[in-house]
This record gives structure tokens, C-alpha cells and sequence, in this order.
């Protein structure tokens, strides 16, 4: 099923299905004149039943036999994020009433604060809710929704929206793809052709990674046939020479948990342990295609986690890119290796203002915080403060956790500098994300976000569908957008 968006010069619609906005505090707003005095009958029975509901509601009346009235019902809007979630409610409202040619009347509705509805916004949520994933069906849904709107009604189409919504369908794609096609190789491959998007792309492959010695990265990727990479995506949207900002992801396309193996249960989802990275790369095609007036680096360490006589084994130690030794206790505790080394290579080689690394890292983010916030660990208060009001704004919680010195012992090896996992047993993402400070060589600010909770859903959110929810994109391009342009 595919949403398309019509933008036309409509002096009267004659379109069969209408949408129109009302609210409590006003006359009909909306089609004047365009319906009957039993249906304008039925509206204000509506609005005198729900006269102190607080909650946005959508129903429909018949109109005549085959055409369709929709009331947009508001009860309060109090910011983009109201309007985005309620554009995603409306796609639904279509979607499962099967209205699938409807005209939608720009909101009227007065000058109180109550009622001030973003229609850009409303159509972006729209297009948000109605992604899906189906390019292995061999039945495809053709089934079209057209919502259409009058192109006087959209005051500026928003390009800044388009291409948040192309850079969180991209992560989205990259997500849901089978570890059998989105192979490290293969990756590699789709993010060289960012460089039309005037995106600078490095790709350090095996070869270069040995000569540098990123160890760590490559003791993960070791046991797979296919090639491990660190790759780099630039974005220069200003000549100024000021330190770019700094996001690096987990990409281990598939995790077999190598020699710790993992139950066979549900191993198929770990298709999704590339997340992090593939939030990375959306967050940077998106400051591309919106032309954002910043300096930004992406760095992802893409790797498969595979069984086999040449896999990395238990007990085995790895020297890292910064020189520090790692004593591998447990193979399925991979990400954090992974970003070890992409973490001190990108503070060394860019030197950027900060770091914000995101990964599918710990299960035991999920014991702590469900699927409802991911965790955020941080060594720079006005960081996390940044980051965590970017969130709330877009629906893409956080929830800071501890660090503290003390739970170094916890990752202290007898027979290298550190261990890759804590055997006292608790903490375990707090743990892990202490192990990724010790690779900040330069103190540079720094957070870590444990998106394993939020990567994926089961179930379908209030702007996704179920699946891969692209999480990650919407919140640092706000944390962007709101400090640093």
C-alpha cells in the first residue's frame, strides 16, 4: 500500500471524499457549503458529545452511498510534534476504512493557541506512519492512497521535512533488509553512493584497517567471509573550518553472538544489531539533502559477526586502535569492540566538537527501559541536556544513566588493560558504556546511545509502522537543527 501526496490547484474540489478540521470553540470550519444541513446536524451532535474531550479524535459520515466526510476532531494542539502524530493518525483512519481518494481541507481555526495546527507538519505525519518494508513480497498491496491537498493551502512546502522523511525512510530500508543481502560488502557499496548527495565517502577496508591497527573492529569481522570496514561520510555545509560534529554507529550486520553463541530463537532479529549505524547514515543524508549550514562527520564500523575456523575465540586478546588491550571473554559482547576503534579513530582523525555513538549494544537497556527511551550515557552535562530536550521534542525519548569511575574494576582484565565484559553480573549497559569511555582518549565530550529497545518494534509506534522504526535520525537532526545551526 503506498501513500502519494497531491498537490493541486483546486478552486473546488471534485475530488469525492473530503476531509475538513473542527474544533469546540468555533463554527464549522473548513468546506463551506459543501455539505447538507443533516450532515452539519450530525457535526455539531458530535462536537456537543465531546464537548470536554481532550483528546484528538477522526470519524467519518456518509455523504451519499459512495462518498465519505472526515472530521478532523481537535481538542488541543500544542506543538509540531501534536500535529505530526495527528496526520499519523489520520493516514490510519484511511488506511483502515479504506478512504483511499480524499480531499483535505486546510485547517481553519482561528487565532487561539489551542487550535494552531502545522499542516506541513500534519501531511509529514502522514508520510511518516505510512512506510512500510515489503520489496521481497511477490504479492505487493498496489493499492494507492491519494490524499490531496490545494496547493494554495501549503503556504511553503517544507524541503527540510522531505528530507528528514528520505533520510529516516533510507534507515528504515537499511534495517529491515536480511543479513543475506545487506552483507558488510553490500553496505559498503549502497553508502559510496552517497557521494551524489555531495557526501564525502572513505572506505577503509580490511587492508587499510590492519595497517592502521583497529584490531578490535577486525577481531569481530575475522570469522566471516565477507570484508569488515570502517567507513567515513563527510559533510561540509560551511566553509567555516570549525570542528565538525562528530556520530558514529554499530553496523554488525549480522550477530551470531560468533563463539558465545546466541539461542536460535529469535536470532533472526539480529538483522536489526546494524541499526546504529544505519541511523548514522540517514542522520547524514538527511543534513545533506536539507543543505544544513554545518561541518558533520558519520564514521560506522560494519562488520558480521560470524562462526568459523577463523572466528575470534574466548580468551583470545586484541590490541586496539589506541593502543589499549582488550581480553575478549565473550564473543556476542561485539558492538562495543566495534566501536572502540571507530570512536578513537574519528576523535583522532577529526577532532570533532563532540561524539554521539549510537548502537543496538546491551539487552539489558531493554530490562531497564523497555520500549519506551533509550539509554543515554554521557561524560558532558550540556551534551546530554542537548540531547535529551531534542528527544522530548520529537518523540525519540532518552533517559540518562550512570557512569562512575568505579565501575572500571568491574571491566579490569588480570591479563590485558580491560575485559569485554563484566562477570560480577549487573549493569550491563552501564558497564559497556564504561568500557567505550576508556577509548575517549582526548576527553572529548561524548554520549553513547543505547538504542537496542527503540531500533525495532513489534508493534507499530504513533509515527511507525511495525518494524524498523528509524529511530535515531528524527532526534539528533533536532539536537542539530536546535544547537548548532
Amino acid at each position: 500500500m503506498t501513500l502519494k501526496i497531491n498537490y493541486l490547484n483546486l478552486k473546488k474540489s471534485s475530488i469525492k471524499n473530503k476531509a475538513i478540521f473542527v474544533h469546540l470553540d468555533a463554527k464549522i470550519s473548513g468546506i463551506k457549503g459543501d455539505f447538507d444541513e443533516k450532515i452539519k446536524e450530525k457535526i455539531l451532535n458530535f462536537l456537543k458529545k465531546n464537548k470536554n474531550t481532550k483528546e484528538n479524535k477522526i470519524i467519518s459520515l456518509n455523504q451519499d452511498f459512495d462518498q465519505k466526510l472526515i472530521i478532523i476532531f481537535i481538542a488541543k494542539i500544542n506543538d509540531e510534534l501534536d500535529s505530526e502524530k495527528l496526520g499519523a493518525k489520520f493516514f490510519d483512519f484511511v488506511k483502515n476504512n479504506d478512504v483511499n481518494d480524499t480531499y483535505i481541507k486546510a485547517p481553519l481555526l482561528g487565532n487561539s493557541k489551542k487550535y494552531v495546527i502545522n499542516f506541513n507538519s500534519f501531511i509529514h505525519g502522514a508520510e511518516l506512519k505510512s512506510y512500510e518494508f515489503n520489496l521481497y513480497k511477490t504479492k505487493k498491496n498496489k493499492k494507492v492512497i491519494n490524499l490531496s491537498v490545494d496547493k494554495k493551502d501549503i503556504i511553503q512546502k517544507e524541503k527540510k521535512l522531505d528530507a528528514i522523511l528520505e533520510g529516516i525512510n533510507f534507515t528504515r530500508d537499511l534495517v529491515s533488509e536480511p543479513g543475506n543481502i545487506l552483507h558488510p560488502d553490500e553496505y559498503v557499496k549502497r553508502l559510496i553512493k552517497l557521494k551524489k548527495f555531495g557526501i564525502k565517502v572513505t572506505v577503509y577496508d580490511n587492508k587499510k584497517l590492519k595497517k592502521l591497527g583497529c584490531n578490535a573492529l577486525l577481531g569481530v569481522g575475522q570469522g566471516s567471509v565477507k570484508g569488515s570496514y570502517l567507513v567515513t561520510m563527510e559533510w561540509n555545509g560551511t566553509k567555516s573550518k570549525s570542528k565538525p560534529l562528530a556520530f558514529v554507529g554499530k553496523g554488525v550486520c549480522f550477530d551470531t553472538g560468533g563463539y558465545s553463541l546466541k539461542p536460535a530463537r529469535f536470532m533472526e532479529d539480529m538483522t536489526y544489531d546494524m541499526a546504529g549505524s544505519a541511523a548514522v547514515v540517514g542522520l547524514i543524508k538527511t543534513l545533506a539533502l536539507r543543505k544544513a549550514k554545518i561541518n558533520a562527520v558519520g564514521a560506522v564500523g560494519i562488520v558480521e559477526n560470524m562462526v568459523s575456523g577463523n572466528a575470534q575465540r574466548p580468551g583470545d586478546i586484541v590490541k586496539s586502535y589506541s593502543g589499549k588491550t582488550i581480553e575478549v571473554l565473550n564473543t556476542d559482547a561485539e558492538g562495543r569492540l566495534v566501536l572502540a576503534d571507530a570512536l578513537t579513530f574519528t576523535e583522532k582523525k577529526f577532532k570533532p566538537k563532540f561524539m554521539v555513538d549510537l548502537a543496538t549494544l546491551t539487552g539489558a537497556i531493554i530490562v531497564s527501559l523497555g520500549s519506551e527511551y533509550a539509554g543515554l550515557f554521557s561524560n558532558d552535562d550540556k551534551l546530554s541536556k542537548q540531547l535529551l530536550e531534542a528527544g522530548e521534542r520529537v518523540d525519540e525519548k532518552l533517559w540518562r544513566m550512570p557512569l562512575h569511575k568505579n565501575f572500571d574494576k568491574l571491566m579490569d582484565s588480570k591479563n590485558a588493560d580491560m575485559q569485554n565484559i563484566n562477570y560480577v553480573g549487573g549493569a550491563g549497559s552501564t558497564t559497556a558504556a564504561q568500557f567505550l569511555q576508556r577509548f575517549i582518549i582526548n576527553k572529548t565530550p561524548w554520549a553513547h546511545l543505547d538504542i537496542a529497545g527503540m531500533a525495532f518494534s513489534k508493534y507499530a509506534g504513533a509515527l511507525n509502522s511495525s518494524g524498523a522504526t528509524g529511530y535515531g535520525v528524527r532526534l539528533l537532526n533536532k539536537f542539530v537543527e536546535d544547537n548548532y545551526e
